[in-house]
């Protein structure tokens, strides 16, 4: 890295002192022209060298300027034509100014002149280049006018050529059509007014200690006072005032001349640094500036359309809210809309902004806090914070303080109970009980002090009011629980709730010590505290659910290191109390969740917490099994009560089994037991059959998670499976029930079965579990796709789901569509893993219009997945489903239906939007278009005309919907697809125009359009110009490339049989899956029988089209001979048709130098308006967004390894 130096500087002036001295000589006369520290300079040196100081940012600013001082002093027109051509090189001109042209033109001409030096080719300029090298160029530049500034207040900026020459010149820069010019001078302008600013404000504070001075000496007595001394301080003031004038003159001209025109400039940096500038005059000199007449600048530019210029309007403001109350309504209603700028940087400084003008008090209405106030639960994480600084500072600023020396208040005397309190009240009013977790996020960074006093808020919980004070009532009791847990959980993670940021990041080491610290406090106050919150919360499910969920956050080295072994028998006798007393599932799952946490072997309290475990789970199995076996005798005798007690301990078992192994206790065989005799009697009652499901579901996945560690029994795996097997034909069965509720169970149960047990399951090294592999027969596969075509695909209203009259409720509403989703999801995962055969995707794909709201995110996934498992099939499956649309449309509207209508459009509208999923690499999908085609080409002539011989196949309108594939097909993919299509057309079809005929000639002209010109031979003929053949060397197909790559990509040479004529050469792809009509694949002979007959065919068509290209070329060639007779020689021969070597290659290939320096013309398709997609007004939007992905955890399946 070059490193410049002084020193290096005055050597390479030295160097260049003798070069043209009658350079010197041609500016201002004088002993010093062209001189800079006694050394003569080039034209154009000295600015190349202050370009790259600047440009480098390593030598001593305040040195350099010093430097051009001392040249300026020496001989002011050279010094300032080196700093006038400075400011041009920083501009990215290479254009230099001369000394004949600054005497002797105009700026503006000047102007003109460098203008025309630019480099056209590229619209980099220093500013804006990117890469180390010119980093920190912006601040060197600003330092430099700022230094250059500075150094010359006290003299040379007053000696009005300096100064105004260079005002004069930014001035004209920064209204120049030249972006690069006007970015740089409006950048050197406003520094140089910042810079200015200084100067004034020193003056300003000089000329006030100078009154000071006067006035101080001037009230002396007489014969004390000093008339020399008040003329001398007389004398300073007067210059101190005119050069104070001479300054606002400078300035004026500068904000007038720049700033007026730039702060709306059409680029959004010029008009940033005009507004951050403006903050800074206004925060130096505020009695200058800090007007309306300024401000208005501000107040129009904050709602620039641009987020940067936002930004920066908010940030000049904040340095301006200091106790100025005359000030702080000013464009106050549109900083409160901007929180809710969809720049978040914006939303920031917006809120941090109205932060700042809380120090005034009554200024911000109630009505503007709360509308800040919401954003505490927003998703951006910046954004909320900030909400919770403003939030915190305006709810909290009234916060008690403890005297020194008295003793420090606890539990509800404490300062922050009040403040508890209050957050509690706010949670409440905010009506969004579920997000508790945001608040306490948005609250932590400004109150986490607050948040982590959890012996007050337990004191709040337990203690009794004291007096006079109101006691909390149960919603607040709830809620601060809830608030409570979410404190201790953020304490004990140290990373935001789902939803906000981007990931766990690293802790610091301090950070790390303050989790450890919190985690040792919060396990010191709740585990002596957490055994009387449950026991006086007992029997309220919503309290204990939240209180069950701490012991997960706990350190539990405590128990055993802070003696606290009595208060863990306690905890463990409440939990058992509240299992026996719930049933709510959320309960029991926070009971046996709470117990999977403190049944860690790692800590000393395992065995006693085993232990209480066991004796629990031996009590519900063994209940449960006396119930089930009276309840089954009793058969249809059974009453409620009965059914209620084997449901409650069905749940309380079910709960547990989720988290803990149960195989010891074999409930596979009760609960088939009573699956079996749902099946057989079918008054099974519906939460028994559920839990039932749900419970033999997890003896599976469980027995599944033994053996998949490798150390199972072969008698273990063949137990196994015959229990998965027959589960699965159990659940298969159950899909016919008469419920919906226990449908659905059986669904879902059988989906994540099939996913789990399906060939996957052996990846990974776990080849011993290859028995266990289940594949769904054709009939499970059947039933899986008919319950979703009748329970997913239906419409809002069909849903009869709901309950108590509530279809109309939202509520209701959004919780059934979140249940057909899932439903939905579970199926397309069988289809993305290939556990059903991928055409059955089609009954899915076919809805993606219809059901876009509510399912396009799942079915456009689906499709995305497929096609990277395979493209061909994929293919298949879509336009297999555009073929069931079409049939079902001709069954409803007959063989005469409108081509206009709202059902054909419908299709054609699907059809586009799956063209538009294979973007734009038609290499990588060239096969599967092919293969779309071919199905397509075939479906459409498949059924004859019902109008008899003579008529258009029933099926012909397809190919206007085939249509919208046509521009994904290669150039050269097109006459092979047209030739295909030639197969199944007679020679009366292609002479037909009738309507329709319409989407056979529409279908036609889409494969003709840009085919003929690149994918058809053309023979040379004998112009003018002459001729040439470009030979292109074709690589032999390689034996190793396997006999799939075969099959699927052959290349036939034309020149083989067409003999010696001077031809170009012409290879066509024929790709087997998309030309020939092959039913077996299996079967080589008949394959081969009928690739054979395809060529012969295909050289026949070949030779004729070439015969009849040959005699037009004759017939024309005759043509010209006799124009050329009739006109004379001066007419040149029309020019053929040049040779084009046509290259088709695989799609594994790549098309490197195809058409290589061809220009071909497409074809427009000969459609009426109406029919012509260009032509369409009433297009949808595009729906194929990338960024509407939808999210990967719906197609989330944790298998157990």
């Amino acid at each position: 890295m070059l490193i410049l130096s002084l020193d290096w500087l005055e050597d390479e002036w030295g160097r260049h002192s003798n070069l043209d001295c009658a350079a010197g000589e041609k500016g201002k006369g004088g002993k010093g022209a062209g001189r800079l520290n006694g050394h003569h300079q080039e034209n154009g040196m000295e600015n190349m060298m202050l370009f790259e100081v600047v440009k480098l940012g390593r030598s001593a600013m305040q040195s350099v300027v010093d430097d051009w001082i001392e040249s300026y002093k020496h001989d002011r027109d050279i010094a300032l034509l080196d700093l006038i051509n400075f400011f041009i090189q920083c501009s990215g001109c290479k254009g230099v100014v001369s000394g004949e042209m600054f005497r002797n033109m105009q700026n503006s001409e000047i102007i003109r002149r460098m203008t025309e030096e630019f480099d056209e080719d590229s619209g980099d300029y220093p500013l804006t280049i990117a890469g180390p090298q010119w980093k920190k160029f912006k601040s060197s530049f600003c330092e430099f006018i700022s230094v250059l500034v500075r150094q010359c207040q006290y003299s040379i900026i007053y000696d009005e050529y300096m100064m105004d020459t260079v005002i004069s010149l930014l001035t004209g820069l920064s209204d120049s059509q030249v972006r690069a010019f006007r970015h740089t001078s409006t950048l050197a302008a406003m520094k140089l007014m910042t810079a200015l600013v200084n100067v004034a404000l020193n003056l300003s504070i000089n000329m006030d200690n100078t009154q000071r001075q006067y006035e101080a000496e001037r009230n002396k007595a007489v014969p004390k006072r000093a008339n020399d001394r008040l003329e001398l301080l007389l004398q300073k003031r007067k210059e101190l005032q005119e050069n104070q004038d001479e300054i606002e003159n400078m300035m004026n001209a500068i904000f007038k001349g720049v700033f007026v025109h730039r702060y709306r400039d059409s680029i959004a940096e010029i008009r940033a640094i005009c507004i951050e500038e403006i903050g800074v005059w206004m925060k130096l000199y505020s009695d200058a500036f800090l007007n309306d007449s300024y401000l208005k600048y501000v107040g129009w530019t904050m709602h620039d359309k641009q987020g940067e210029v936002r930004l920066k309007c908010l940030t000049a403001l904040q340095g301006l809210y200091y106790n100025r109350e005359d000030f702080s309504r000013f464009a106050q209603d549109r900083i409160v809309s901007m929180t809710l700028d969809k720049e978040y940087d914006v939303a920031v400084q917006a809120i941090k902004l109205l932060t700042l003008v809380l120090n005034t008090d009554e200024v911000l209405t109630p009505e503007d806090c709360e509308s800040v106030y919401h954003l505490v639960y927003s998703a951006h994480r910046p954004v909320a914070v900030a909400a919770g600084e403003f939030l915190f500072k305006k709810l909290f600023s009234q916060r008690e303080t403890e005297e020194e020396g008295a003793p420090k208040r606890r539990g509800r005397q404490s300062p922050n109970a009040n403040l508890i309190k209050t957050t509690v009240f706010f949670f409440l009013e905010s009506e969004l009980h579920e997000h508790a977790a945001y608040l306490v996020d948005s609250l932590w960074e400004c109150g986490a002090e607050l948040l982590k006093d959890w012996e007050c808020m337990i004191s709040l919980l337990l203690d009794e009011p004291l007096p006079g004070e109101e006691a909390l009532t149960d919603r607040q009791e709830t809620a601060l629980i809830e608030i409570m847990l979410c404190t201790v959980r953020q304490a004990a993670e140290c990373h935001p709730p789902v939803g906000r940021g981007t990931g766990k990041r690293v802790m610091t080491a301090k950070e790390k010590k303050t989790q450890l610290d919190d985690r040792t406090r919060m396990t010191e106050l709740f585990a002596v505290a957490l055994p009387p919150l449950l026991a006086k919360y007992a029997v309220d499910a919503e309290k204990v659910t939240n209180l069950l969920q701490l012991p997960q956050f706990f350190d539990l080295e405590i128990y055993t290191t802070g003696r606290l072994e009595k208060h863990l028998e306690s905890l463990l006798r409440q939990i058992r109390e509240i299992v026996e007393k719930h049933t709510d599932t959320e309960v029991l799952e926070a009971c046996s969740k709470t117990y999977h946490a403190l049944c860690n072997e790692e800590f000393t309290i395992f065995n006693r917490v085993d232990i209480a475990r066991s004796q629990l789970l031996d009590e519900l199995v063994d209940k449960f099994n006396r119930l089930l076996e009276d309840f089954l005798q009793e058969g249809e005798d059974a009453d409620e009560d009965d059914a209620y007690q084997v449901l409650s301990t069905l749940k309380r078992i079910t709960a547990f089994h989720n988290a803990h192994d149960l195989s010891g206790w074999d409930l596979f065989t009760s609960n088939f037991k009573l699956l079996n005799t749902g099946i057989e009697n079918g008054d099974m009652p519906e939460q028994i059959v559920i839990h039932s499901l749900q419970c033999t579901h997890y003896v599976i996945l469980w027995h599944l998670a033994k053996s998949s560690e490798g150390s199972s029994r072969k008698d273990d795996l063949v137990t196994l499976r015959k229990q998965m097997r027959a589960f699965c034909m159990m659940c298969q069965r159950y899909l016919t029930n008469v419920n919906t509720a226990v449908k659905e169970q059986a669904f879902t149960i059988l989906c994540d079965l099939l996913l789990i047990f399906s060939h996957q399951m052996v990846s990974g090294g776990r080849e011993h579990l290859e028995p266990l592999v289940y594949s769904p027969e054709d009939s499970l596969q059947s039933e899986l796709l008919s319950f979703i075509l009748n329970h997913v695909f239906i419409d809002q209203d069909d849903d009869t789901n709901s309950t108590d009259g509530q279809q109309d409720d939202e509520a209701v509403k959004i919780e059934a569509l979140h249940k057909r989703r899932n439903l939905l999801a579970a199926y397309c995962k069988l289809i993305i893993y290939c556990v059903v055969e991928m055409k059955t995707g089609a009954d899915i794909f076919k809805q993606y219009m219809r059901y876009y709201n509510d399912y396009g995110d799942i079915i456009k996934e689906t499709m995305s997945k497929t096609r990277q498992i395979d493209k061909i099939q994929c293919a298949k499956t879509l336009i297999l489903s555009l073929q069931q649309l079409f049939n079902e449309m001709l069954s409803e509207l007959g063989h005469g239906f409108d081509r206009s209508s709202s059902a054909f459009c419908g299709i054609k509208e699907l059809a586009r939007r799956f063209s538009l999923t294979f973007g734009l690499d038609q290499v990588k999908t060239r096969d599967a278009i092919a293969m779309l085609h071919k199905d397509g080409i075939e479906f459409a002539f498949k059924e004859p005309s019902p109008q008899g011989e003579g008529g258009p196949p029933l099926n012909l309108a397809f190919l206007d919907i085939l249509s919208e594939f046509s521009s994904k097909l290669m150039r050269q993919d097109k006459r092979t697809v047209h030739m295909y299509l030639e197969r199944f057309m007679t020679f009366q079809m292609a002479l037909q125009r009738e309507d329709c005929w319409l989407p056979l000639i529409s279908y036609r002209n889409s494969l003709q359009a840009g085919g003929d010109d690149d994918t058809m031979s053309v023979m040379s003929g004998y112009s003018s110009r002459g001729s040439s053949i470009r030979s292109k060397k074709t690589k032999p197909p390689a034996a190793a490339a396997g006999t799939s790559a075969a099959k699927r990509n052959l290349f036939i040479h034309p020149a083989f049989f067409i003999g010696t004529r001077p031809v170009a050469i012409h290879i066509v792809l024929v790709d087997t899956l998309a030309v020939l009509p092959v039913k077996s694949p299996n079967n080589m002979a008949n394959y081969l029988c009928a690739f054979s007959s395809q060529v012969t065919w295909m050289l026949a068509q070949r030779q004729q089209e070439e015969a009849r290209q040959q005699q037009e070329r004759a017939m024309n060639y005759a043509k010209i001979r006799n124009n050329l007779h009739r006109r004379g020689t001066g007419l040149m021969e029309e020019d053929e048709e040049p040779i084009v070597e046509d290259v088709m290659m695989s799609s594994e290939g790549r098309m490197d130098d195809l058409n290589e320096g061809m220009d071909f013309d497409t074809m427009d398709i000969d459609l009426p308006p109406s029919k012509n997609r260009r032509e369409r007004s009433e297009l949808k939007p595009d729906y194929f967004d990338p960024a509407s992905i939808m999210d990967e955890s719906i197609f989330g399946l944790q298998l157990i390894t």
